[in-house]
């Protein structure tokens, strides 16, 4: 398990970042994080993090030699084929 840190929540709902959290998250004034929700725990992560680990998630699905452009073309083939064009 790694370090736990603690902050308290204003009436408002307001919760303040300690600084070493920022930090470890790479986080600037203005950055955005995302809560997860997972078995009653909260795990906290930066925008741009999240953001990564969807892109790497995905890259797999990815092939270098199929462009934006062959995609358009192949569904509009597909489109004239269901038309009957």
């Amino acid at each position: 398990m790694g370090k736990a840190f603690d902050a308290k929540v204003a009436h408002n709902g307001r919760l303040v970042l300690p600084k070493i959290v920022r930090e470890a998250l790479g986080m600037s004034d203005g950055g955005t994080v995302v809560f997860s929700l997972e078995d009653g725990e909260v795990k906290l992560t930066s925008l741009e993090q999240s953001i990564k680990r969807a892109q790497d998630l995905y890259r797999k699905y990815a092939t270098s030699d199929f462009t934006v452009d062959d995609f358009i073309a192949e569904r509009r083939a597909e489109a004239a084929r269901e038309d009957g064009v």
